[in-house]
């Protein structure tokens, strides 16, 4: 079996809708939208599982939003905040290593992007409107 098909299978245990799948490029775009959790890019790297979910395109370059982030992030149990390469867009990301990847490793980092979204959803939407 390969690392695509195992995460496949996880993902499909834990009842995420893939939404697409690309076997060459061994990626993944899924959802659970009661959780809040659209578009996920979950993508098998070499021996790197990458999670990604933009959170946000940021409107503003005040200091006091990033230093709102980095203290939520220092609450994210697993993964946490980064920018885009052009520092524009919010992004929730973790690496997993495939070799040793299991079903609760997974569900552990899908659990603290669920969580970070209803403990910070508020937070989120406020720095949202920011100019």
């Amino acid at each position: 079996m390969t690392d695509f098909e195992k995460v496949k299978g996880y993902l499909t245990e834990l009842e995420y809708s893939i939404v697409s799948e690309n076997p060459e490029e061994e990626l993944f775009i899924v959802e659970k939208g009661d959780a809040g959790i659209n578009n996920l890019i979950i993508d098998c790297e070499d021996n790197i599982l990458v999670i990604e979910q933009l959170i946000m395109e940021l409107k503003t370059d005040d200091k006091n939003v990033y230093k709102d982030l980095l203290i939520m992030n220092r609450e994210i149990i697993h993964g946490g905040f980064s920018l885009s390469e052009d520092g524009k867009k919010l992004i929730y990301r973790d690496t997993l290593e495939l070799e040793n990847l299991d079903l609760n490793e997974l569900l552990g980092t899908l659990n603290a992007l669920e969580l970070m979204l209803s403990e910070y959803g508020n937070k989120l939407i406020e720095i949202s409107k920011l100019n």
